[in-house]
């Protein structure tokens, strides 16, 4: 059992072990009256009761976890307690590494770790580069002509360009961006789904069948050994996995490859989409990043990254994360039964002043200046911590930093109005449009 504690952290006392402390029935109640969006109800419990709190949504318990130490117990210390249940977008996304479990899912991670970390990284620094510079001259465009554009969609465009390159070694095409659109159509579904399988595949099953579709004429491709201008691909990778893997079949490649997509663009392009309405709001954070040193060099890109970071702090990548407890526990001098459910919350846990001071306020210089942030890997966890944690973390970070890096010196963006809610799903999207103006920059 953890007993050690830290600034915003749970006052654990050696060898007291007591149940969560849980909700009264009216709080939920109430909530439940009221319509309102779960991470009101899951605000609301962890203001009232602390960083390990339970309610009940139903006749178990449901254990709300934000405070560090329980969040690093829960995600990374003992994964195997506390396991990942079927995936909300199993639907779109099948048996990828995503929704897997169990051995299925080491063996298909163990293939793909590779490809996003140290020497399997700078193959695909080319790739995000072009893609990079491809948005930056559209942009340049729509600054000379005047012409607005929708951020979100741009943001968008960009990332799945990216993924795209990675994957295929293709550039993205027009006809494959409109197909491909049904990816975050069917995402942007998934909450308001009917609960059966069966009439949940029907709802969007028109969706589904684009998305196949470009899956299908993908890994045909990359079977014929055609590779794009780019070279091969991640899925040439997972094609030729298959010669010695009888497990991947057309489906699991499929599956896999639909994956990469759903992880590799709708992630990166909300959290540039926030980041320019953050912007929006606190200029200053552009002007402080271009004055930290010249372009391409180490201070430049340390201040952008401080930017992407502070964006994934406010709007996490996952705003939630379910577990499910397969074995009594003591989590942080706590009883945890068998069989309940957990949600750990980055979103609360970045949101906590108690670890975060004045959380609402957009300040990059935290993940610049010494002390600035919470040392805890429990306190800031965007991408998840531990053996289930985000495989493309340096590769959206990278991708996100080099937009960044061709984008902010050469321009600024005008809203004619900005988002007033905001969307809570697989992702914390901005609700409503995001049209705004290009313009080259005065200073």
């Amino acid at each position: 059992m953890d007993t050690e504690a830290g600034p915003g952290s749970l006052p654990h006392v050696p060898g007291a072990v007591r149940p969560v402390p849980e909700a009264e029935p009216g709080l939920v109640e109430r909530w439940r009256s009221q319509g309102g969006e779960l991470v009101e109800l899951l605000t609301q419990v962890r203001e009232r009761l602390g960083g390990i709190a339970a309610f009940r949504l139903g006749p178990a318990p449901t254990v709300l976890v934000t405070d560090p130490q329980a969040v690093q117990h829960v995600l990374a210390r003992h994964p195997d307690r506390y396991v990942k249940r079927s995936h909300r977008a199993r639907l779109l996304i099948g048996d990828g590494v995503l929704a897997a479990t169990g051995t299925a899912w080491k063996r298909q991670r163990r293939l793909l770790q590779s490809q996003f970390t140290g020497t399997g990284m700078r193959r695909y620094e080319q790739r995000i580069t072009e893609a990079a510079r491809t948005t930056a001259a559209r942009w340049s465009g729509y600054a000379r002509t005047g012409q607005p554009l929708d951020v979100e969609r741009e943001m968008r465009r960009f990332a799945l360009d990216t993924i795209w390159r990675s994957l295929t070694g293709h550039p993205l095409d027009d006809g494959t961006e409109r197909e491909l659109a049904t990816v975050a159509a069917v995402t942007a579904a998934l909450p308001t789904l009917p609960a059966d399988v069966t009439d949940a595949q029907d709802a969007v099953a028109s969706d589904l069948a684009r998305i196949d579709a470009v899956a299908r004429h993908a890994i045909k491709a990359a079977r014929s050994g055609s590779a794009g201008p780019d070279g091969p691909g991640l899925l040439h990778l997972l094609v030729d996995a298959a010669t010695e893997r009888p497990e991947y079949t057309d489906r699991l490649i499929r599956d896999e490859l639909v994956t990469l997509l759903v992880a590799g663009h709708e992630t990166t392009a909300t959290t540039l989409t926030w980041l320019y309405l953050l912007l929006d709001r606190y200029p200053a954070g552009r002007e402080e990043a271009l004055a930290a040193g010249g372009a391409g060099s180490a201070q430049r890109r340390q201040a952008i990254q401080a930017l992407v970071h502070e964006t994934l702090r406010l709007y996490p990548s996952a705003w939630i994360l379910p577990r499910h407890a397969t074995e009594d526990d003591t989590l942080a001098g706590y009883t945890v039964e068998a069989g309940t459910d957990i949600l750990v919350c980055p979103y609360l846990t970045h949101r906590d002043p108690q670890l975060w001071p004045d959380p609402e306020h957009f300040d990059p210089r935290r993940f610049i200046t010494p002390d600035g942030r919470p040392t805890h890997p429990g306190a800031y966890f965007p991408f998840g911590i531990g053996p289930r944690a985000c495989l493309g973390l340096q590769f959206a970070l990278r991708e996100s930093t080099v937009l960044l890096e061709h984008l902010l010196p050469a321009h600024t963006l005008a809203f004619d109005s900005t988002p007033t809610k905001t969307s809570y799903g697989m992702t914390v999207r901005p609700d409503g449009p995001t049209l705004a103006t290009v313009a080259q920059p005065h200073t």
